[in-house]
Parts: C-alpha cells; structure tokens; sequence
C-alpha cells in the first residue's frame, strides 16, 4: 500500500492585522527568552572584563566630562550633587538610550538568516534587543548609587520611581527602535544615519549639563526632545532637588505613546516583505 509523503505545513504571517499581535508575541514567549538570553550572553563574549564594560564605560566618560567641563569649563551641576555624581548619573542614563536604540535599529538586519528561514512575530527581534541595554543599565546603577553614597548624596523616597521612568524610556526606545529597524531593511543607510544622531543627542540633551545653563528661549524646544525630559524626571527621582519637573515630563509620555502605536503599525506593515527584501 502506497503512503504519499505529507505535504510540506507553510505558516505566514496574518495579512489583514494592523498592529503586532500580542497572543502571537506571548505564544513565542519562549523564542523571546532563548533571543534574548542569547543577546545578554553574546554582548561579552569572549571579552576579558565582560559585563564590566557596562561599568566603564560611564565612569571614564564622567571622569572625562568633569575634567574639561567642570573644572576646565566651569560647567555647573544641580544645586547639592557634586558635578562627578550629575555627570555620572547623566553617562549611565544615556548610554542605556543610545545602547537600546543602536541595537534595537539594526536587529533585524543582524537577523537575516533567522527572518528569511522561518515565520515567528518579527517584532520579537527589536523586543529582545532592549535586554542587553537593561542588563548594563541595572549594572552601571550601581556606580550611580556608589557615587552617591561616596559623595555625600542623600537618597530621597522617589528613588522607587526609576523604573517607572525606565519604562517610560523603554517605550520611546522600542517605539523609536521598531520604526528605524524597519527602514534599515529596505534602506541601510539607516544603519550610517544612528551613530551621528547618537552623537548629536549626546550634545542636544543636558546629559553633561543642566537645563537650567540652556537659555530659556530655548528650552522650550529643548523640552521637545524626550530625552530631556526622561533625564528631567530621571533627576529628580534620585536627586529631588527641584520640583517634579510635570510640563517636561510629558513630552516623553506622550512621545512614546505615539511612537510605540507608529512603530508597530509601520512595523507589522513592512515586515511581510522582509523575507523578500533583506
């Protein structure tokens, strides 16, 4: 008796959804894990001060960054928080944006063998991309609070609240990150485009120094920037030395509201041709 061989099972992504399916995201919930594991682990492999970097980094850049601009410059800080604690704090917060962002846009690109093989929810790629960036943030922390602590600093109660402002600067990574992972399959000069704006944010966000030496005809367009006011906000859960900062603030919500919506729809959008076109 002749058995015919079963027909090859084809699975293609819905046609007719506008945004990600959450259902879909959280059947593959193991997929994100093993990604993402693989992201954390892979980030220092075979590095000789592996996750230590995530420490180093931030720490020569504030040691850098109070030499020529608080001594040599005379660049001020926050009333009550010596400028080696701002410019510390500042490094670590930012480094954890521009970290997520860089690696969140160029994840599907770096993906190419797995998106043209097999169907699974593409917009898992850039999700796990932002855990690394977490890992170092949650590293580098801990230089923060052990400048505080070897400062003279004193700790305030809305400290609790730094995740809350971490998530909120999750939102505007991923919403930001799922637009520009999406363009940089079709057009790789994205991937040429991130690190100057990275260095320009650097620059254009009171990273390095307050808000307040930035004049006040201009803050108003600072504040459009969302960093400004994740940083504003980041401030002053650690620091409380000003006001909440409500009006800056809610620029970065609303951004990542936004960002996060058009991501995902652009995202679910482009990625029935990223087999095709990557």
């Amino acid at each position: 008796m002749e058995t015919s061989a079963a027909s090859p099972r084809v699975i293609e992504p819905g046609g007719g959804d506008r945004f990600p399916s959450l259902s879909e995201i959280w059947r593959h919930r193991d997929l994100v894990y093993y990604l993402a594991r693989r992201e954390v682990s892979g980030r220092y492999k075979q590095s000789a001060i592996g996750v230590f970097w995530a420490v180093l980094q931030p720490v020569l850049l504030a040691v850098v960054f109070s030499v020529f601009l608080s001594l040599r410059a005379n660049v001020p800080s926050i009333p009550g928080v010596p400028y080696p604690v701002f410019a510390v704090s500042g490094m670590v917060f930012w480094l954890f944006i521009s970290n997520g962002l860089a690696l969140a846009s160029g994840s599907t690109v770096a993906n190419e063998s797995l998106i043209s093989k097999v169907y699974f929810p593409r917009v898992i790629i850039p999700l796990t991309y932002l855990f690394p960036a977490l890992v170092d943030l949650a590293v580098a922390f801990m230089v923060v609070i052990a400048a505080m602590l070897i400062y003279g600093v004193g700790f305030h109660p809305q400290i609790v609240l730094v995740p809350l402002v971490v998530l909120v600067a999750l939102g505007v990574i991923l919403g930001a990150g799922l637009w520009l992972s999406a363009l940089n399959v079709r057009y790789r000069d994205v991937h040429q485009v991130i690190p100057f704006l990275i260095l320009m944010g650097l620059f254009v966000s009171p990273i390095i120094y307050p808000l307040d030496i930035v004049p006040e005809s201009l803050q108003p367009l600072y504040a459009l920037n969302p960093v400004t006011g994740l940083l504003e906000a980041y401030r002053w859960t650690l620091f409380g030395t000003t006001d909440w900062p409500v009006v800056v603030v809610i620029i970065p919500v609303v951004a990542s509201v936004l960002l996060l919506v058009t991501g995902a729809a652009f995202f679910q959008r482009a990625e029935r041709t990223f087999a095709d076109v990557i």
